[in-house]
C-alpha cells in the first residue's frame, strides 16, 4: 500500500475512533443505576445543579471517563513504545513485567509505608523503572556487540524473556506481601490489582492529564528518532543518532506512561498489549495516534461493559480487559513469529 492511501486509512480509523471514544463516554456517563437522562446530564455539564443528578454525573461517573480515556490514551502509547523498540508484539510492558514491577512498587509502599496519594505515584513509577533497568541488564543491552543487526535481535528476544521471568518473581512477591498484611489491607490491595476505575476522581484524573501533557511532547520529539532506531544500530549510529540515549529517553517514557497510570488505576491487563497491535493491523505500520486512541476506546469500553452488561453486578474494567487480552495474546503467539516484528 503506497503512502497516501496508508495516511488516508489511518486518518478514517483516527476518526472513526475518536468517535467511538466520545459515543462510549455518553454510555458511560448516561448509563447505570439509575440511568441518567440526556437532558439533565446535559444541564448539569452546562453548570446547573440537578438534586442527585448532578453527583452522579460529576462527581462519580465524568471522573472515570476521563480517567479511562486518559488511562487508555497513556497505555496505548506506552505498549507502543516498548513493541516498536524492542520489534516484538509481546513486548507489551504487561506481558514484560513493567506493570507488575508498578505495581509491586505501589503494593510495597501501601503494604509496608502505607502509603497513599502522590508517594503511591512515585512508588510506582521507580518500581517500574527498577524493573525496566534490571531487565535491560540481565538482558545484556550494554554487551559489546548488541549493536550488531543480529546481536540486536538477541537482546530484543531476551527482553522479552528476561521480562516474563522477572515478572512471575515480582508476582511472588506481590503475593507474598499480601500475606503479611491485615485481611481487609490484603482485600483492598487485590481489588486494586485487578484494575479498577471506581476510585476515580479530579485529582487522578489530572495527575495523568498532566503527566501525558508533559510526556506525549517528549515522546513526540523521539518518533522520529525511533524510526531511525528501527533501521538497526549501526545504520541509526551511521546516521549521527545516539542509540543508548534514544533506548534510554524512549524506555524512561514508556514506563513512565505505564506506571503513572498504574498507580492511579491498578494494572488493566492487556490494554498496552492490544492497542499497538491492533493499530499497526489498520495502519500498516506502527502508528501511535492510532495506538493511543484505541486504548482509550478499550478501556472505555470496557468500563461500560464492565457496569452494564451483568445484571446487578458490576465488574471491574480491568477484568473485561484480561478477558479480552488473553485470547488475542494465544492468536499473536499462533499468528506469527516475534522475530518479524518490525522488520
Amino acid at each position: 500500500m503506497t503512502t497516501a492511501p496508508r495516511s488516508r486509512r489511518t486518518g478514517a480509523a483516527l476518526a472513526a475512533l475518536i468517535a467511538l471514544v466520545f459515543a462510549a463516554a455518553a454510555a458511560r456517563v448516561l448509563l447505570g443505576t439509575p440511568v441518567v437522562p440526556i437532558d439533565k446530564a446535559l444541564a448539569v455539564l452546562m453548570g446547573q445543579q440537578v438534586p442527585g443528578i448532578s453527583f452522579i454525573v460529576m462527581d462519580s461517573r465524568l471522573p472515570a471517563t476521563v480517567v479511562a480515556i486518559l488511562a487508555g490514551t497513556a497505555l496505548g502509547l506506552s505498549g507502543t513504545i516498548f513493541q516498536t523498540l524492542l520489534r516484538n508484539p509481546l513486548a507489551s510492558p504487561d506481558v514484560i513485567g513493567v506493570t507488575l514491577g508498578a505495581s509491586t512498587g505501589a503494593v510495597v509502599a501501601m503494604t509496608v509505608f502505607g502509603a497513599t496519594g502522590p508517594a503511591l505515584f512515585w512508588a510506582a513509577l521507580l518500581g517500574g523503572l527498577a524493573t525496566a533497568a534490571l531487565i535491560l541488564l540481565v538482558a545484556g543491552a550494554g554487551r559489546p556487540g548488541a549493536g550488531a543487526a543480529g546481536a540486536a535481535g538477541a537482546v530484543d528476544n531476551r527482553f522479552v524473556l528476561v521480562g516474563i521471568g522477572v515478572g512471575a518473581a515480582l508476582s511472588s512477591l506481590i503475593s507474598y506481601l499480601l500475606t503479611r498484611i491485615p485481611t481487609q489491607s490484603a482485600g483492598d490491595v487485590m481489588h486494586w490489582l485487578i484494575g479498577s476505575l471506581s476510585s476515580a476522581t479530579w485529582e487522578r484524573a489530572a495527575v495523568l492529564a498532566l503527566a501525558l501533557g508533559v510526556l506525549v511532547p517528549v515522546l513526540a520529539v523521539l518518533v522520529a528518532q525511533l524510526r531511525i532506531l528501527q533501521l538497526g544500530d549501526d545504520m541509526a549510529t551511521g546516521l549521527g543518532l545516539s542509540v543508548a540515549r534514544t533506548r534510554v529517553g524512549l524506555i524512561a517514557v514508556g514506563v513512565a506512561l505505564c506506571a503513572l497510570t498504574v498507580a492511579v488505576t491498578g494494572p488493566l491487563s492487556f490494554v498496552a498489549f492490544l492497542a499497538g497491535p491492533l493499530a499497526r493491523m489498520i495502519a500498516g505500520r506502527p502508528s501511535f495516534p492510532l495506538a493511543a486512541a484505541l486504548g482509550a476506546a478499550i478501556v472505555l469500553l470496557a468500563d461500560v461493559v464492565g457496569q452494564n452488561a451483568f445484571s446487578g453486578t458490576a465488574l471491574p474494567a480491568g477484568v473485561i480487559t484480561g478477558a479480552l487480552g488473553a485470547p488475542f495474546l494465544l492468536w499473536m503467539l499462533t499468528r506469527t513469529p516475534t522475530s518479524r516484528q518490525g522488520r
